[in-house]
């Protein structure tokens, strides 16, 4: 019986490239070989991706960021009839912008932090950080809207800040959304093919929040799977699978919360969460005894049922 021809592509073009490659990296090594011909593709440029993929079967997605996590990756795939890991297309392109998925959460019933968006070049970028402040508390945290792994986040505290904040990620993305800082208990659910695996708490070391550093240094961030009491933990599992639906994932997502006040907030929904040896998925899988060669397996079977 011959093997599933497997190109495992990462890189890109984001400003997660970087740990876009350390997910790769981390599949390709944990891959079965006995089950998979595995195929390491690595994109450096948008075009990589018309003619590295001769021969493959199926493309394990290891991209963070725009041109990988937004959709367009996962459009050439379809059109070429490849199957492929994670979120489709509309899911894909919904939750790399967090306004719109916020509206859409909001719609649900699922509780997010009040936010304002200031666009490159609109009004918004002149009202200043007393505008954002009267909107949003003196609390706040400014982010690129289509973007992750907490690159270009901010917290401000005053107007020169407020501005510093803006042209600095004006240099990631043309659209900079800014949010009230939840202060509380930094949560993590994975979902695979609609069920909800065990919770992650969160307790950053490396970091004030869950960083960079924190999410892709060894020793970053305390992570441990949590059991919260039967009804706190029923409402995360509901709006976890609430989210998962309301933006039509497919496949696997990681969905982020805070907890304020015993309350969750939805953060963000990601449709290709990290894979490396130290990311979350991974570890809510292990404590109920899958290992990681074992939920690379289980992602590939769930991908290959999925009609698109």
């Amino acid at each position: 019986m011959s093997k599933l021809k497997i190109g495992v592509v990462r890189g890109g073009i984001s400003s997660e490239r970087e740990v876009s490659l350390k997910s790769g990296e981390g599949i390709i090594r944990e891959l079965n070989k006995d089950k998979y011909d595995v195929k390491d593709i690595v994109l450096d440029d948008k075009n990589d991706i018309f003619t590295s993929l001769d021969g493959v079967d199926f493309v394990f997605l290891g991209l963070h960021g725009k041109f990988g996590e937004d959709g367009k990756i996962q459009a050439i795939l379809e059109t070429m009839d490849i199957p492929y890991t994670g979120c489709g297309v509309l899911a894909s392109s919904l939750c790399m912008d967090k306004d719109i998925t916020k509206h859409i959460m909001r719609s649900y019933g699922v509780r997010t932090a009040k936010w304002i968006t200031v666009r490159e070049g609109g009004e918004c970028e002149e009202c200043g950080y007393s505008y954002a402040a009267a909107c949003l508390g003196e609390d706040i945290i400014a982010k690129p809207n289509s973007g992750g792994s907490s690159v270009g986040v901010h917290f401000i505290k005053n107007e020169q800040e407020f501005y510093e904040a803006l042209k600095d990620i004006f240099t990631i993305d043309k659209e900079v959304i800014i949010e009230e800082v939840l202060r509380g208990v930094e949560i993590s659910v994975p979902i695979i093919d609609g069920k909800v695996y065990p919770t992650l708490c969160i307790e950053p070391k490396a970091g004030t929040f869950f960083d960079y550093a924190s999410k892709y240094e060894a020793g970053g961030a305390d992570e441990y799977v949590v059991e919260f009491e039967k009804e706190l933990q029923d409402e995360i599992n509901e709006l976890t699978k609430t989210a998962y639906h309301a933006v039509k994932c497919e496949g696997y997502a990681r969905i982020d919360f805070m907890l304020k006040d015993n309350k969750p907030y939805l953060m963000e929904i990601n449709t290709l969460p990290g894979m490396t040896m130290t990311s979350l998925v991974p570890k809510s899988l292990k404590h109920l005894g899958v290992s990681y060669s074992e939920l690379l397996d289980k992602l590939i079977e769930v991908s290959l049922k999925i009609k698109r």
